[in-house]
């Protein structure tokens, strides 16, 4: 079998299946209902804009969602940055630092300023 064969027997087996899941185009959709509208506004989430020189009145939901979606990114950021360096490599360096000085092979401009 070449493997546009098998390609092509795949393919009709799963849309196939896929017709069969989705109610297969005869008849009412299993998961969605009829709407009341021929088709869509054109707004987005089919609401109408509101009057022009009127501003769009906030749901009750809208600002407890905004107010912490922002607060949780602020400590985010910053809980995420002020976090400490406990890399493998950082305590590896620290550790070698340590020896250096023990055995004096630091100068001394390099031990002033650490």
């Amino acid at each position: 079998m070449t493997p546009a064969t098998a390609a092509g027997m795949l393919r009709s087996r799963l849309s196939r299946s896929i017709r069969l899941r989705s109610g297969g185009g005869d008849g009412p959709s299993r998961w969605t209902s009829p709407g009341t509208q021929e088709r869509g506004s054109g707004h987005i989430f089919n609401r109408t804009p509101p009057p022009p020189g009127q501003s769009r009145k906030w749901e009750d939901w809208e600002l407890p969602c905004y107010v912490t979606a922002f607060l949780s990114v602020v400590i985010l950021g910053v809980g995420l940055n002020a976090k400490p360096d406990l890399t493998i490599e950082t305590w590896a360096h620290q550790k070698a630092l340590e020896r250096l000085k023990a055995e004096g092979a630091i100068p001394d401009e390099i031990r002033a300023s650490e």
